[in-house]
């Protein structure tokens, strides 16, 4: 809203400086830190004069800056304090880092752990957090001679990750890529170790004879890379560590390589690659 002359101060409370009597003297000027101050009008100041609270408007009035009594000071009277109230009728805004969580109306528990929400009450956040990342990286290369539908871990390519409660569940995200020396069906999984157990964490329902994996794929040429970009959330129930493993197999016997291609000539035809494992607990 616009005001017409000077805006009024809000919740703006000032103590004046020390004003001296000048005998035979109504007006003086009211300043704060040596500066002239301007109440909003005399209903808006307490005014002490030798100890006595003075009656706005009839024991004194203002204009501006000056504070004029209804009567000349004469020497001894004491003008004990002038103090501006401001706009009494709205508090303003706090200043930094004054309002406290006592003074909150809000219900439920104040704490670091809680947050503020939009029915005026505290709560803890609701799941789906992230509470960890971890990850392992693979850049060199892997190589293993296999027999068909058998599965192998390449060298160094798993992640541990300690979940702090057993509401918590796991989000693995993989990225592998294999090669073989003949165009075959290539398969790959995560397997779950805890405590030396291990458990497959997605596959294939059993069918028969039929290989069960959690992706396949077939390559054209011995040289084509078979990438797998598995992801899968897992709920392990445990708060003891877990060593999550990538897994790679071959339909039948040849040789499994990872992060290069069977033939891997030196030109620039042939490719490296990168492997990774990444694995974020997310929490109830």
């Amino acid at each position: 809203m616009a005001y017409i002359g000077r805006e009024p101060q809000i919740g703006n409370f000032q103590v004046c400086d020390a004003i001296s009597v000048v005998n035979g003297q109504a007006a003086y000027t009211m300043q704060v830190n040596s500066v002239n101050v301007s109440p909003e009008t005399a209903n808006h100041m307490l005014v002490s004069l030798n100890g006595v609270l003075q009656a706005p408007g009839s024991s004194y009035t203002v204009s501006g800056s000056t504070i004029t009594f209804a009567s000349n000071l004469v020497t001894g009277d004491v003008i004990n304090f002038i103090h501006i109230l401001g706009s009494v009728l709205d508090l303003g805004v706090p200043s930094d880092s004054t309002v406290s969580l006592a003074k909150l109306t809000a219900t439920g528990t104040k704490n670091s752990t809680t947050f503020l929400r939009g029915d005026n009450s505290f709560a803890v956040p609701s799941g789906g957090k992230i509470g960890q990342v971890v990850t392992t990286t693979k850049t060199d290369t892997w190589s293993q001679s296999t027999s068909g539908n058998t599965f192998y871990q390449p060298t160094g390519f798993s992640r541990t990750i300690t979940p702090t409660a057993t509401s918590s569940k796991i989000l693995i995200m993989t990225t592998a890529s294999f090669s073989g020396t003949k165009e075959y069906e290539f398969g790959g999984k995560i397997l779950r170790q805890i405590g030396g157990s291990d458990a497959e964490i997605l596959i294939g329902d059993a069918a028969s004879s039929r290989a069960r994996t959690f992706m396949s794929k077939r390559t054209n040429e011995a040289q084509d890379f078979a990438n797998f970009n598995m992801t899968v959330l897992d709920s392990p129930s445990t708060t003891s560590e877990i060593t999550y493993r990538v897994m790679g197999a071959t339909e039948s016997s040849t040789t499994l390589y990872l992060n290069r291609g069977a033939n891997d000539s030196d030109n620039s035809g042939e490719w490296r690659a990168a492997s990774s494992i990444v694995c974020m607990e997310v929490l109830a």
